[in-house]
């Protein structure tokens, strides 16, 4: 039997790996910096605040396309070789933003290769790595490695409103390009392997004490109500995190403050997503998931009631980033757990991908769709509403889901 210090003795090297990667992956940093820098872009190039945010959309398309591929890949050729070369393509690709001209299809052409070459660096491919090698601490370990999100969200908006503030917006691109390229591939091409008992085909353990992997099919999987209870849950909980999260900034901007004091409290935001994911990681290794999501997923109903009117307190500001952080911080790290535990490991890569397609479909479609409605009314408070319905309703359902069953890569 695997003891518990020794999951993480081990593994530690591949969740620092894994963590970084997250962080520094096509999965966060367009999400966080794209608040920072629609300001810039808007005055640069006079594009309303909906056509920069949309962005995201094609971004998104690029995922929906590109992630069920590379996670069936991932399971087919190891997840190494994927997840470097996504890391090395979106650097690049990000930073080549810098020669972004004054043209919206352009724009929008560089958002959708951005997500169809690092794909492979959202959390599809390093959370493949890391089930691998965790299963007792199967969790905590992808709440630690999920957790590289809340860094980017403590770290990138303070960081790239002091690029833009020192060096302009086109060199902020090249700013934080340098995560990617300069941070995790370098730690990811030194510390990032695959469990040597999960290279063998079809499964099949080699280690004494290691796991084999067992569970359903994509197809068996397609037939399982809860497959698309979970893709109903990410659908609508996920417009509302990546709808609140890609507009925080601008909209306090809109309530007087400063973009430094903005990206600031923003950054709270990041600090809750940790807080959440350690906190969800722990209890879903002894409780049942859903049942310990659901507080957590409830919470931003009330950040969103908070944050309309005419004028938002930094407290009340403060305490809206928490909330919002903390059901950030569940989401992710609880799709990934729930799809090991219902659906097993065998074909986790091709689930979790197409999950993961609905979670890049809403992170698309909801910064437009907040910044749309911003450019319709004046303000956010319509949406923000619809919002707190949407997360309220999601959490309800996620109820539904029924017990673990007993033999898919349950802890020993």
């Amino acid at each position: 039997m695997i003891h518990h210090a020794d999951e993480f003795r081990r593994g530690w090297r591949v969740l620092l790996a894994s963590s970084l990667g997250v962080a520094c992956g096509c999965s966060p940093v367009p999400l966080y910096a794209i608040g920072v820098l629609a300001v810039p872009l808007t005055a640069s190039f006079g594009w309303g605040r909906g056509e920069v945010m949309l962005a995201i959309l094609p971004l998104t398309l690029a995922l929906i396309v590109s992630v069920p591929f590379i996670g069936a890949l991932a399971d087919r050729i190891g997840v190494r070789p994927v997840v470097l070369g996504a890391l090395a393509g979106f650097g690049a690709c990000w930073a080549s933003m810098a020669l972004l001209p004054g043209s919206l299809p352009v724009y929008y052409a560089m958002w959708f290769l951005l997500g169809l070459v690092g794909g492979g660096s959202t959390p599809v491919g390093w959370t493949r790595g890391v089930v691998g090698w965790f299963v007792t601490n199967r969790g905590l370990a992808l709440a630690v490695t999920l957790m590289g999100t809340g860094v980017t969200a403590v770290v990138l908006p303070p960081y790239a409103a002091w690029l833009i503030e020192q060096f302009g917006w086109r060199n902020a691109f090249l700013g934080i390009a340098l995560l990617p390229l300069g941070i995790a591939l370098p730690v990811a091409w030194r510390f990032f392997h695959e469990a040597p008992w999960n290279t063998v085909d079809d499964g099949a353990a080699v280690a004494g004490d290691a796991p084999a992997e067992d569970g359903v099919t994509l197809r068996e999987a397609l037939r399982d109500y809860r497959l698309w209870v979970l893709a109903v849950v990410i659908l609508l909980v996920g417009m509302q995190t990546a709808g609140t999260i890609t507009n925080f900034v601008p909209l306090l901007q809109d309530r007087g403050y400063s973009g430094a004091q903005a990206a600031a409290i923003a950054g709270t935001i990041g600090i809750s997503i940790i807080c959440g994911r350690l906190v969800t990681g722990y209890l879903i290794d002894r409780f049942w998931a859903p049942g310990v999501a659901f507080p957590l997923l409830v919470l931003p109903a009330f950040a969103c009631l908070a944050l309309t009117g005419s004028e938002i307190t930094p407290a009340v500001a403060v305490l809206s980033a928490i909330a919002i952080g903390l059901a950030a911080g569940a989401e992710t790290d609880l799709v990934a757990y729930l799809t090991a535990r219902y659906f097993g490991l065998r074909h986790y890569g091709r689930i979790y991908g197409l999950q993961y397609a609905v979670f890049a479909f809403a992170s698309g479609i909801a910064p437009f769709s907040f910044g749309r409605a911003f450019d319709m009314a004046g303000n956010y408070d319509l949406i923000l509403y619809i919002a707190a319905g949407m997360v309220v309703t999601g959490a309800l359902l996620l109820l539904t889901m029924g017990r673990y069953p007993e033999t898919r890569s349950a802890p020993a």
